[in-house]
């Protein structure tokens, strides 16, 4: 991460302890995760302390503090999918891509989570990698969605 572009990003919030999160946020968007570099540099030019900075970053979902896979893989495991078999589905992409929910591959090619609800109930099991759903999943069907993002 380059020190340059997180001041111009702080710049843009005017330095100001108040715009903590939005920096978080813009600083995110960017690099894709925020590492122990960016909160350093963060808390300095902010002169807020790296102790605050870290507990805003671990207390909100929405950060991520380990790099993230260039594809995201969305399992749902919703009621609805997971009386249709979605334990399976996440079971065969755990085994396809070697990660389970919350980890991200040594490649940053894909980071895996399951989630509660994909808001698609009647296509369940359901699986989304990078915002495309792809409904009623089965384990044997589970590899051709990934092979499109090789």
């Amino acid at each position: 991460m380059d020190d340059s572009k997180i001041d111009l990003i702080i710049d843009k919030h005017h330095a100001e302890e108040s715009a903590l999160i939005k920096v978080l946020l813009d600083i995110q968007d960017e690099y894709g995760w925020l590492s122990p570099k960016a909160l350093k540099r963060v808390s300095e030019k902010l002169e807020v302390p790296l102790a605050r900075v870290q507990q805003t970053a671990t207390f909100y979902k929405a950060f991520s503090l380990a790099p993230k896979g260039r594809h995201t893989i969305h399992v749902c495991n919703g009621t609805s999918c997971h009386l249709r078999g979605a334990q399976r589905v996440l079971d065969k992409v755990q085994e396809l891509t070697g990660i389970k929910p919350g980890e991200t591959d040594p490649d940053l090619k894909f980071r895996l989570e399951a989630v509660n609800c994909l808001g698609q109930c009647a296509l369940g099991p359901v699986m989304e990698v990078d915002g495309k759903i792809y409904g009623k999943m089965s384990p044997k069907k589970a590899a051709e969605p990934l092979k499109k993002y090789e």
